[in-house]
């Protein structure tokens, strides 16, 4: 058998897929210490994609990742709705907000990011950020009410939120400081085919542009943007963007530094700590820091986290990013690791789908498609490569 056994074991803060994951990798791995999951929320580990999709657009949709009854099987204790607050990394302890404090043999830290808020914005009624699943079930039963939403921010979340709510029938104005949607991930050119898509929808989509303000009483009943222009709105989402969940960690001598410093196995500063996902800035082959907010990255970095820290020999972790973007029938993958400034070469474009390749020093370092899934993955490997932008130009 695989791991060390002890009374205390392995302590695993989050309540998402990064946690899951762990838990689940350990016992495959054979590891029959006791697993601990603490969670500030009261639901089970869930799935967070969803929300600013199918949990917005269908209130029976379940993003639970696993049933209570996998925890009771593998014997992994669910510590729900009690928040981390600290952690004494020379006592190996974690302090709850409820009072308790747990011991550990390693800690796991999985806590992802939290939503940046506007700080100028008064606590009006109607006002949302998204990032856990009551902020979803509560933005998704206001809007079946609502008739206008401006979305403030057009990235991977306002855009995903801009095409539930017209799903639901509301109008809504997408404001975006940048020239175009997306403009600081995939460019200015891709992000004008985002933008295209949108206003096909009937998106009212304002680009070089922010916000200056709110009006309201007890309810938000206007936004005032920063070209002066006034408009009505009865539900603001703000996505803006997010930063790691590390706040509870200012007094413990663990390194963060735009997330948890982490060696290229999840190792962090403290020993014994470790760190995963969203909140975890990893070391890559270059010897930079990376964070990467991207779904599939937490499963990959899990697979490669266990085996270091049960003192076996790690995989290597997957040496091309991917994520996608559900935005109503168009599925938006990228594959790699584009910039705004690369060049970029549209390949294909009927309108609403699209296929473009992203090229730096003569090489392939990216491909962004819209609803083309098939032409996204056949690249991987040239990706991977670093192989030449005319081998996949042709």
């Amino acid at each position: 058998m695989n791991g060390r056994v002890s009374e205390i074991g392995t302590v695993i803060v989050g309540g998402g897929l990064g946690a899951t994951r762990l838990a689940e990798q350990l016992r495959r791995a054979e590891y029959a210490g006791p697993i601990t999951i603490v969670s500030d929320e009261l639901h089970l580990p869930y799935d967070r994609p969803p929300l600013s999709k199918e949990v917005l657009r269908n209130p029976d949709i379940d993003v639970t990742l696993k049933p209570q009854a996998f925890y009771d099987e593998q014997n992994i204790t669910l510590r729900l709705g009690a928040a981390a607050t600290g952690v004494d990394v020379k006592a190996k302890t974690v302090a709850l907000s409820d009072g308790a404090a747990l011991g550990y043999d390693d800690l796991i830290i999985a806590t992802g990011v939290v939503p940046k808020r506007i700080p100028s914005f008064p606590e009006l009624d109607g006002i949302h950020v998204l990032r856990n699943y009551d902020e979803g079930a509560k933005l998704r039963a206001e809007a079946g009410s609502a008739r206008r939403a401006v979305i403030v921010g057009a990235g991977f979340i306002g855009c995903e939120v801009a095409a539930s709510l017209r799903a639901l029938g509301v109008e809504v104005v997408l404001v975006e400081p940048q020239a175009e949607p997306l403009a600081s991930v995939l460019g200015t050119q891709i992000g004008g085919l985002v933008s295209r898509l949108h206003r096909a929808e009937g998106v009212d989509v304002r680009t070089g542009t922010g916000v200056s303000g709110v009006t309201g009483q007890d309810r938000v009943a206007g936004v005032t943007l920063s070209d002066g222009t006034e408009v009505a709105a009865d539900l603001v989402v703000v996505g803006i963007g997010s930063r790691p969940a590390t706040d509870w960690l200012a007094d413990s001598d663990i390194e963060v530094d735009n997330g948890i410093v982490c060696d290229n196995v999840g190792r962090t500063s403290a020993p014994h700590v470790w760190a995963l996902g969203d909140v975890a800035s990893w070391r890559d082959a270059s010897g930079h820091q990376v964070r990467v907010e991207h779904w599939s990255n937490v499963a990959e970095q899990a697979r490669v986290l266990v085996p270091a820290l049960l003192g076996s020999d790690a995989p290597e972790a997957v040496v091309v990013p991917y994520f996608w973007s559900d935005q109503y029938d168009v599925k938006i993958q990228c594959l790699g690791e584009p910039e705004a400034d690369d060049i970029v070469h549209l390949v294909e474009d009927d309108g609403r789908k699209f296929l473009a390749f992203y090229e730096r020093d003569g090489m392939v370092v990216g491909v962004v498609g819209g609803g083309m899934p098939g032409k996204v993955m056949k690249v991987r490997a040239k990706i991977a490569a670093g192989a030449p932008i005319a081998d996949v130009l042709g």
